[in-house]
C-alpha cells in the first residue's frame, strides 16, 4: 500500500497491480479469519503477499515508505506486531498528509480500491480513509496505540529515531520531519 503513495505516480501498470492486490486482501482477509481452512481465501492472500513483497509493486515508483519506518521504531520499543502497528498508523498518516496536493491520489485509491463514488477529490479521499479504518476494524485490529499497549511517553524519541533511521524526511510521498512523526503518533494515541 505504501508504494502506491509515492512522489512518482505515473507508473500506471504498477498502480493497477497494486489496486488489484489491495482489493484482493479486502475481499479475502475476513473470510480467511472466519474460515481458516478456506483454500481460496488463503491462496489468494498468499498470492497477494507474494506479489506485494517481491518488489514488483515498486517498479517506476521511487520514493520511500512513510508508515513503515514509524512502525519499525514502535515495534522496536514495544511488544506490538508489525501489522497491528501499520493498521493503527496508516489511517492517521493518511489524514495527516491529506492536502490539496495529495487529495487526487487518495481519491483514486478510495475509488479504485474501495469503490467510493464521490466526485469531489477531497471528500472521496476522506471517505477512503474512513474505509481503511472500517476495514481494519473488521479485522479486529486496534484503532489506537493505547489499545495496542503503546503509551505516549517515548513519542519524542521514537519520532526522532523514525526520521534518523529512514529516508522519510528527504524522499517520502509527503516528507516528514520529527515534529510531523510525533504529531502522527499523537493522533494515534
Amino acid at each position: 500500500m505504501e508504494q502506491y503513495f509515492q512522489p512518482n505516480d505515473e507508473a500506471y501498470i504498477t498502480d493497477v497491480l497494486s489496486e488489484a492486490v489491495m482489493k484482493t486482501v479486502i475481499k479475502y482477509a475476513r473470510k480467511a479469519m472466519d474460515e481458516p481452512e478456506n483454500y481460496e481465501a488463503r491462496s489468494n492472500l498468499m498470492w497477494s503477499s507474494t506479489v506485494a513483497l517481491n518488489y514488483l509493486l515498486t517498479v517506476g515508483k521511487g520514493g520511500a515508505r512513510s508508515v513503515h519506518p514509524i512502525e519499525h521504531v514502535i515495534s522496536a520499543y514495544y511488544d506490538i506486531t508489525h501489522g497491528v502497528g501499520l493498521a493503527v498508523l496508516t489511517p492517521a498518516w493518511m489524514s495527516y498528509v491529506l492536502s490539496d496536493m495529495t487529495a487526487p491520489r487518495f481519491a483514486r485509491f478510495a475509488r479504485e480500491v474501495f469503490g467510493v463514488e464521490e466526485a469531489d477529490n477531497r471528500k472521496a479521499a476522506e471517505l477512503g480513509i474512513q474505509k481503511v479504518r472500517a476495514f481494519n476494524q473488521s479485522l479486529e485490529m486496534p484503532a489506537t496505540l493505547s489499545e495496542a499497549g503503546v503509551p505516549e511517553d517515548l513519542f519524542d524519541e521514537m519520532a526522532s529515531e523514525a526520521v534518523r533511521t529512514s529516508t522519510i524526511a528527504p524522499k517520502a510521498y509527503v516528507r516528514l520531519e520529527s515534529s510531523d512523526v510525533k504529531q502522527i503518533l499523537l493522533n494515534c494515541k
